[in-house]
C-alpha cells in the first residue's frame, strides 16, 4: 500500500487499554527570585491543572483519533481515585473498568513548572504488585468486554502488570486471535513474548540488554530474537523510528522540530502504531504516522494527546513533497 491518501477512519475500532494510570499534575508559574532559607528558586504560581496520565493517555490518544475505547487499571479508594474517575468520565467514547483498592494510593505525579521548564517533580504512588484476587477480577472484565480490535499493555512498573497477569491476558487475547500490542518498562521487559508489536526506546532496549556500544539496528535484532513479536518499533527520539521484522531492520526518520517536552510520546507512538496495524496500513504508513505523532506531541509542554486534524494536515504536507 502506497503512503500517498487520507488518514483512515478509526471510529470502528475497539481497543482495550490494560495499564498502569496516574494523574500528572502541573503546578505552574514564574521564578523571579532565589528563596532566602535555601539556595532555590521560589516559584510564584499563576497556575495548576490536572491531566490523565500512564495508561490513561494512551486512552486519550486512541479516543482523540477517534476510536473507542476501554480502559481497565485500579486506583486507590482516595480522593485522588475518585478525581481520576471524574476527569475519564468526561470523554464520552471512553469506558472506564477500575478497580478500587482501599490500601492503594492513586499515583499522582506532581511538576512545577516554569516557562515550560521542569523544576521539580513529586510523586505519591505505591508500586507493590497487585493480589491474585484482582488479577482475576479484571480478567473477568476482560473477558466480558464485546468486539475488541486490540489490547495495548502500557507498563509503567506501578504493580499492575505482573508476570503472571501478563502471561494471562495474552494467552486470552491468542485465544481470541486479538492482537496485542506492548510499551514495555525493564522489570518485566522480556515477560511479553510472542506479542504482537513491542514498542520499547532505545534506552529501555539497551538497558535490558546491558549494553553502551552498539548498533541500534543489532540491539533490536537480539530484542526480537528473544521475544519474537510480529513487529518491534523502538523509537529513536530526534532519529526517528526502527522498525524491526523476522525478514528485514528499517530506520524511518522523523522531521526536525522544536522540542518542547517528550513526556507521553510514548503512548501517542503505540496509540498510532495499533490503531494503523489493526486497520492493516503499510509499514511505511505505519512508520510514518508514528513519527508524525509522537514529533507533534513534543512540541507541546506537559502530557498531552495528539491532535488528529494536525496529524492530518502534516501528513497532507508531508505528502504534497513526494514526486507526483
Amino acid at each position: 500500500m502506497s503512503i500517498k491518501g487520507k488518514l483512515p477512519d478509526f471510529s470502528d475500532v475497539h481497543m482495550v487499554v490494560i495499564g498502569d494510570v496516574m494523574i500528572d499534575r502541573y503546578i505552574s508559574g514564574e521564578v523571579r527570585r532565589i528563596s532566602p532559607e535555601a539556595p532555590v528558586p521560589v516559584v510564584e504560581m499563576t497556575h495548576a491543572f490536572s491531566r490523565l496520565g500512564g495508561a490513561a493517555n494512551v486512552a486519550l490518544n486512541l479516543h482523540a483519533l477517534g476510536a473507542r475505547v476501554t480502559l481497565l487499571s485500579v486506583v486507590g479508594d482516595d480522593a485522588e481515585g475518585e478525581q481520576f474517575e471524574k476527569m475519564l468520565g468526561e470523554f464520552s467514547r471512553i469506558s472506564s473498568r477500575l478497580r478500587k483498592i482501599s490500601n492503594r494510593k492513586t499515583t499522582v505525579k506532581t511538576r512545577i513548572m516554569a516557562a515550560n521548564q521542569h523544576l521539580l517533580r513529586i510523586d505519591v504512588e505505591d508500586t507493590h504488585e497487585i493480589e491474585d484476587k484482582v488479577e482475576d477480577e479484571l480478567l473477568q472484565t476482560l473477558g466480558a468486554v464485546e468486539k475488541v480490535d486490540g489490547v495495548i499493555l502500557q507498563d509503567y512498573n506501578k504493580g499492575l502488570l505482573t508476570r503472571k497477569f501478563i502471561r494471562k491476558v495474552m494467552e486470552y487475547a491468542d485465544a481470541q486471535g486479538i492482537p496485542t500490542f506492548v510499551d514495555p518498562k525493564e522489570k518485566h521487559f522480556f515477560d511479553y513474548a510472542g506479542c504482537t508489536v513491542f514498542k520499547p526506546n532505545k534506552k529501555e532496549v539497551y538497558h535490558a540488554l546491558s549494553l553502551s556500544q552498539e548498533k541500534a539496528e543489532d540491539a533490536a535484532k537480539k530484542v526480537y530474537d528473544r521475544l519474537q513479536p510480529t513487529l518491534l518499533l523502538m523509537t529513536l527520539g530526534s532519529q526517528g523510528l526502527l522498525v524491526q521484522t523476522k525478514e528485514s531492520s528499517n530506520v524511518y526518520p522523523t522531521s526536525q522540530r522544536v522540542i518542547a517536552d517528550v513526556c507521553g510520546a510514548g503512548d501517542t507512538v503505540i496509540s498510532v502504531a495499533s490503531l494503523a496495524y489493526v486497520k492493516g496500513l503499510s509499514m511505511e504508513m505505519l512508520a510514518h504516522l508514528s513519527n508524525l505523532a509522537g514529533g507533534q506531541v513534543c512540541e507541546k509542554p506537559g502530557v498531552v494527546s495528539v491532535d488528529l486534524h494536525q496529524l492530518q494536515r502534516e501528513y497532507d504536507s508531508e505528502m504534497n513533497k513526494l514526486p507526483k
